[in-house]
């Protein structure tokens, strides 16, 4: 049974328990809602509570728990003949047992098997080889027996716990839908108990985003501790040459990177903080109903244009008029691509960010204090100037902190505008690269995952996290150091 079939079988049985529930409730009081505690919705909502999300709890619950179950039970059955001639890596072992386990159903799905079938085709490798070619599963010539019993294991324990998952969650559901129905009664409070069971589940929804980001760090920070065991922690932060070779001899070194990244993203808050700004200074204190009216939006469908258009724009508009107008006249280079075509892009789809963002927070301002201005005898402008703009400025530096953020993180802009070269350089004019551009390029193509090469992109993924962190915490200072001196 299919987790989407199993999810939509529990929401089935909660529709039905929000049914009976409210009809039970009605019934107790022979149909007169009066001598209830609460709305009959609410005992009906009750039992769907009940039914539905203990459930789906323990299908979650399940689903994350049982990969790390088959990957522990199925890694105990290797010979360790067979992990270290893949170099003391179990991880490469079993990316080859989980391989042949898809091999193994879609030979069952498509060759129309049963397990009897499979237990068959044990005998024989080479038969099996010819019946996976014959329904278009390649495996690879050389199929260790070993390997082939883990992975025969591996599938047939997936498919284990997976009807036993099925048989949990429909027991779960069964057992609260009973449980729920039967603690009806005119005296339930009801309606306490569903808004609590809901106020536990906003929690729960709260921290959501907080696991989350604690799952992304420790990711990030155990693929990392991998590569800095396989790879020198010296030579990756201070080493500046970037050049990777997934046949060894690579030179990982971080700065290179990292420069492009600032340098990119420093020109591209250049072109987008001031213009941004301006553009909401004006649209919130000069513009009239009418024009903010038609300004506003057509300054924000910047925002929707998908980041590959503006990639497009950088490669075919961009690049080669700052190449004819600018590079080549000054000396300083003849390639459209170029940190300054992929900054200067980069900054007109940022504009929208920082423009939308300090305009609601410049409007935030209240009228008060530009009247009590006003009276002083200040023009528009002082006003503006002395008042608004210092009042709304905690709001403006987190706009073009969002902005910031959103430019570090660009990758297609600079593929597409600033080239793939890894280099310190202070000429704009020159093809550089970012950090997540290196990251997309070592984690695509046909590596191994275990390598340094490509394990590197998830210590650039931290190094890049770091910074972000690092610019918030000095953001939040300085916002905070001239609240003190304003208030």
């Amino acid at each position: 049974m299919s987790v989407g079939l199993l999810s939509l079988i529990v929401l089935g049985l909660a529709v039905l328990g929000y049914l009976l529930g409210r009809q039970r409730a009605l019934s107790a009081v022979k149909g007169d809602p009066r001598a209830l505690h609460s709305l009959p919705s609410y005992y009906g909502a009750s039992v769907a509570l009940f039914t539905a999300v203990p459930a789906l709890l323990v299908m979650v619950v399940w689903l994350f728990l049982q990969p790390t179950i088959l990957e522990t039970r199925t890694a105990a059955l290797i010979p360790q003949e067979n992990i270290a001639a893949s170099g003391g890596n179990i991880s490469l072992v079993m990316a080859d047992v989980r391989r042949i386990a898809e091999g193994l159903d879609a030979v069952a799905a498509r060759a129309g098997l049963d397990e009897a079938g499979i237990q068959a085709m044990r005998a024989d490798l080479s038969d099996m080889r010819s019946r996976l070619a014959e329904v278009g599963v390649a495996l690879g010539a050389n199929v260790d027996p070993a390997v082939f019993e883990a992975a025969k294991t591996y599938r047939s324990l997936g498919n284990s716990l997976h009807s036993a998952m099925a048989l949990v969650v429909l027991l779960a559901a069964a057992l609260g839908f009973a449980f729920a129905l039967w603690r009806i009664s005119p005296q339930l409070r009801a309606r306490n108990l569903v808004e609590q069971f809901i106020q536990v589940l906003l929690i729960a929804s709260s921290l959501i985003a907080v696991a989350t980001t604690f799952g992304i760090i420790a990711s990030l920070v155990v693929e990392s501790w991998h590569f800095f065991r396989l790879y020198p922690a010296g030579d990756f932060f201070f080493s500046t040459t970037w050049n990777p070779q997934f046949r060894g001899g690579s030179s990982l070194g971080l700065w290179p990177l990292v420069w492009g990244t600032l340098y990119v993203s420093f020109i591209a808050l250049l072109v987008a903080a001031p213009i941004g700004l301006m553009a909401a200074i004006y649209l919130s204190e000069y513009a009239g109903p009418k024009m903010r009216a038609t300004a506003k939006p057509l300054l924000e469908i910047l925002a929707g244009i998908p980041s590959i258009v503006y990639g497009l724009f950088a490669l075919v508009t961009v690049g080669p008029l700052l190449r004819d107008y600018f590079a080549q006249p000054l000396g300083l280079g003849d390639s459209s691509s170029s940190v300054m075509t992929a900054g200067v892009v980069m900054g007109i789809m940022l504009i929208p960010y920082v423009s939308s963002l300090s305009d609601d927070i410049i409007n935030a301002v209240p009228q008060a204090m530009r009247d009590g201005s006003f009276g002083l005898g200040a023009t528009q402008s002082e006003t503006v100037k002395r008042v608004v703009l210092p009042a709304a400025l905690p709001g403006i530096v987190g706009a073009v902190l969002l902005a910031a953020s959103r430019a570090i993180g660009e990758t297609m802009i600079v593929v597409m505008g600033a080239g793939a070269a890894a280099k310190l350089s202070l000429n704009p004019f020159e093809a550089m690269t970012t950090v997540t551009v290196k990251i997309v390029s070592q984690l695509t193509g046909d590596t191994e995952f275990a390598s340094p090469e490509t394990l590197v992109a998830f210590a650039l993924g931290l190094t890049l996290f770091c910074f972000t962190l690092a610019l918030n915490v000095l953001a939040l200072v300085i916002v905070r150091k001239y609240r003190e001196q304003y208030e």
